[in-house]
């Protein structure tokens, strides 16, 4: 084979393009043979013998040989060393322009050979895009989209495989498909051939791909996605195929038009039935499959106008089938239906619904009226099972529902504020930098324990948490509501035990924060005023103090006196003298 292949390599390197064609063919029927034989081998030998080079001159669109020497680049191009190479040949420009070809063949060879360089290599995708590939593969399957004959149905399954290798894991190559109008040629391809199961799969990986992207979102919704990935679901039998549904469903169902769409479509009958299959399942397929439902679910709900649609004034089918999950004995479903709950729990109107169904449950109820009620009545319980959940969405609507909860409640606020396990969680949660409205909630809730418990017990709970420094940082937020929350906060640690928190102040710069904040002429009166209280409050430890000797306090202090807004001139006097007496 080997002998062969040489031979066949150094003809082609002699007579090139000039042979009869019946050599050529000869030669190149010799090199697919050799590749099917030992890919790599082979590819490597191509390579040796400088034959890629020749190969741009073999690629004219009417030559028969073309197919062959289309096929051959495919083959070599699947192995990663030899990407780069094809591209230094200049193989890109000959194989973009057999993208204008009528002929069959040619066009599902060239795709194929276009999609392996683009695999992986960043050399080959610039390439491919500089040569202005992607565009006329998007105008093919539009075209193809529109013709319901099988048999186009593997040169389309090529040009989507193209197009995913082209795009994979790079964002400004994805956001380019998207601008093309891919999105919409794609849905209509998997209705239409929902039947053939490499390009079903084509399309799924495409979407999952593509789905992640913001920007993708609305050109979905305006598509009749949710119906045709709900069909398909439906007719799945393969645990695999539901694994690949899910996986696009899930960034999909982020958009609140695409989950009603969703609910509209039927997807929670759907979801139901999985779970009724997998509850009692022990295999860890089960377990995964269970929770990716229930999750997906929860996700649903975090909609309005999706979450309304399903509860259905507290009579829905669903609104029941998820109550019972709560005192279901598998975990993964208790939290989802304690998050399904507080879901629908957002809804005031809603509370009033559901208190009948909810007082059947022994430690759950959500009461109709107030909030000491809700909370004396064990819904508590449920927000801490919802602490696990790792959806940022779910966790920012829950924070946020859970500072409500709390507003000017000073019992709820010391019980919920003295649970170390929620504390340490939001403790956690504040420093979680890719999820800025998860982070800008726990730390709200972290101030509003304390401000409206002012317990000893809940400030000690948070100091010991570690989130001292948290509040600190959001006494530097852009947002004057969050800075003045943060202060008051830091002003009650400070009252109630400034011994315990010292280190903490200090090691956080609280001192040189408060300096900032007073020099600041942006700083609004309210973030003025608390930052004098707290300056004062932080005077009794031996540490602070010196640190407050150490700048310019009185001067910044001094000129605050003349302020236009009285309580701000009045506190600066008072912060002045306390300045003096104890300089």
């Amino acid at each position: 084979m080997a002998d062969n292949l040489t031979e066949a390599l150094k003809k082609l390197k002699l007579g090139g393009a000039d042979s009869t064609s019946d050599s050529v063919e000869g030669c190149l029927d010799c090199l697919l043979k050799a590749l099917a034989h030992n890919n790599a081998e082979a590819s490597e030998k191509i390579q040796e013998m400088g034959v890629l080079p020749l190969l741009p001159t073999l690629l004219a669109p009417q030559s028969s040989c073309t197919p062959k020497v289309a096929n051959i680049i495919a083959e070599v191009a699947k192995n990663e060393f030899m990407r780069g190479p094809c591209v230094e040949a200049g193989l890109i420009p000959p194989l973009v322009q057999l993208l204008n070809s009528k002929d069959q063949e040619i066009l599902l060879q060239t795709g194929r050979a276009l999609g392996n360089i683009c695999y992986d290599s960043h050399e080959g995708r610039r390439a491919v895009e500089e040569a202005g590939a992607a565009q006329i593969v998007a105008e093919h399957l539009k075209t193809l989209s529109q013709n319901t004959q099988p048999a186009n149905g593997k040169l389309m399954t090529v040009f989507c495989g193209m197009l995913m290798n082209y795009s994979n894991d790079d964002d400004s190559l994805q956001a380019q498909l998207i601008n093309m109008g891919v999105i919409p040629t794609l849905v209509k391809l998997l209705g239409i051939h929902s039947q053939n199961t490499a390009l079903t799969e084509m399309c799924l990986i495409a979407f999952g791909n593509l789905a992640e992207l913001e920007s993708s979102k609305e050109q979905f919704a305006s598509t009749n996605i949710a119906e045709e990935l709900v069909k398909l679901f439906r007719k799945q039998v393969e645990r695999e195929k539901k694994e690949m549904i899910f996986e696009v469903l899930a960034p999909l169902a982020e958009n609140d038009v695409i989950k009603l769409q969703l609910v509209e479509a039927g997807l929670v009958e759907c979801l139901l039935e999985v779970v009724a299959q997998t509850v009692d399942g022990e295999r860890e397929e089960d377990i995964s499959e269970l929770k990716t439902a229930s999750d997906l679910m929860v996700l649903l709900l975090l909609g309005d106008e999706s979450m309304q649609k399903l509860f259905e004034g507290g009579k829905g089918s669903v609104f029941t089938r998820v109550l019972s999950w709560v005192p279901s004995h598998n975990h993964q479903l208790q939290l989802a239906g304690a998050l399904a709950i507080a879901n629908f729990a957002r809804n005031d109107g809603n509370c009033i619904h559901m208190h009948a169904a909810l007082s059947a449950l022994r430690n759950l109820a959500i009461p109709v009226v107030n909030k000491s009620k809700m909370l004396s009545a064990g819904v508590s319980d449920v927000v801490l099972k919802f602490l696990k959940s790792e959806m940022p969405p779910v966790q920012f609507k829950l924070l946020g529902t859970l500072r409500m909860l709390i507003d000017t409640q000073a019992d709820a606020a010391d019980q919920l504020g003295t649970n170390q396990k929620l504390v340490e969680r939001l403790v956690e949660w504040c420093e979680a930098k890719d999820h800025a409205g998860v982070m800008g909630e726990s730390n709200r809730l972290l101030s509003a324990l304390i401000r409206h418990s002012k317990s000893k017990d809940v400030v000690r709970t948070v100091i010991q948490g570690s989130g001292v420094k948290h509040l600190v940082t959001m006494a530097t937020s852009e947002h004057m509501i969050m800075q003045n929350e943060a202060l008051v906060a830091l002003g009650l640690i400070a009252a109630l035990d400034l011994d315990m928190a010292e280190k903490d102040f200090v090691s956080a710069s609280l001192v040189q924060v408060l300096h900032k904040l007073l020099s600041d002429e942006r700083s609004a009166p309210e973030i003025k005023y608390n930052s004098m209280i707290l300056i004062c409050a932080v005077m009794g430890s031996e540490p602070l103090h010196k640190e407050v000797q150490g700048l310019t306090f009185l001067d910044v202090v001094s000129k605050l006196r003349s302020h236009e807004n009285k309580t701000v001139a009045h506190q600066a006097s008072l912060t002045e003298q306390r300045l003096t007496v104890q300089s």
